[in-house]
């Protein structure tokens, strides 16, 4: 059937009715969500005008929330908020808590993981490929929830494709360009950073950038998930949300802004007020 690609059973997720021009011509169109010809999916009903799909399971997917700090008073907070997903870290933010020498870093990269549990991302020094092996392998034994971070060179891409091979997960870092993005992508990355608010800072657009590399993965099919990195704002996050990034990593004070509006202030407010006066 024109514009589907099969897909084993294993691979496959939920179903629910999309948009899609079937193979006589027609639109199958029941809600506004329109998957682009080759992104994998497979047929699981006949076509009435309204088709059913299987979607892979990667779709179904919420955009996952990241803190981007090292401090464990901070990691506590935003666990506390019930919307963590991970952690990321970097030399530049153990070195803000005062976190130095290779035994220090690896322990604390340990008492991350284990108080999140899942997807800290920790990131390799070495600029080699050998280097970047070793350090990555020791940093991925530490714990199942590690993420090893490598940069954006041509080394780090043929290191992302040996651990890639190695069931390494990996977080592709320093990313600046749709080119490096399919590159990582290619070598089996399964986070990619791009880091808008350094875009921005030059007179460039970073959620521009968010948006080409979420075109390039759904028309190609990648999975790698886009991890939206130097968040500077509340108001980042929201636009990395609307062009389609599957995470978001920021500060704690830009995740905790998304909560804070004036009228919501008021409006409670107003509603304590009238309590106190109907119940004086």
């Amino acid at each position: 059937m024109k514009g589907w690609t099969k897909r084993s059973p294993s691979n496959l997720g939920k179903t629910a009715r999309i948009p899609y021009l079937c193979g006589e011509g027609k639109s199958c169109t029941t809600s506004s969500c329109l998957i682009p010809q080759g992104r994998n999916a497979a047929r699981v009903g006949g076509c009435s005008g309204a088709m059913q799909v299987a979607y892979p399971f990667f779709l179904f997917l919420l955009m996952e929330f990241f803190v981007d700090t090292a401090n464990l008073d901070q990691i506590r907070k935003a666990m506390d908020l019930g919307v963590l997903d991970g952690v990321t870290t970097n030399p530049s933010l153990m070195a803000k808590e005062g976190i130095r020498g290779n035994d220090a870093v690896m322990e604390h990269y340990l008492n991350i993981a284990k108080m999140v549990g899942q997807n800290v991302s920790a990131e390799v020094i070495a600029t080699d490929y050998e280097g970047m092996i070793r350090e990555g392998q020791i940093l991925a034994a530490l714990h199942p929830a590690i993420v090893v971070k490598v940069p954006m060179t041509r080394e780090g891409i043929r290191a992302i494709h040996t651990f890639h091979s190695e069931g390494i997960r990996t977080n592709c870092t320093l990313v600046f360009s749709a080119g490096q993005a399919l590159l990582a992508a290619k070598a089996g990355a399964t986070y990619l950073s791009p880091f808008i608010g350094r875009l921005d800072d030059l007179n460039m657009d970073g959620l521009e950038l968010i948006a080409q590399i979420v075109q390039i993965y759904r028309t190609q099919g990648f999975t790698t998930k886009i991890l939206a990195a130097s968040i500077r704002s509340s108001l980042h996050i929201v636009r990395c949300a609307e062009a389609g990034a599957d995470v978001v990593t920021c500060p704690l004070s830009a995740m905790e802004g998304l909560l804070y509006h004036p009228l919501t202030d008021k409006g409670l407010a107003q509603f304590l007020e009238d309590h106190a006066r109907n119940n004086a």
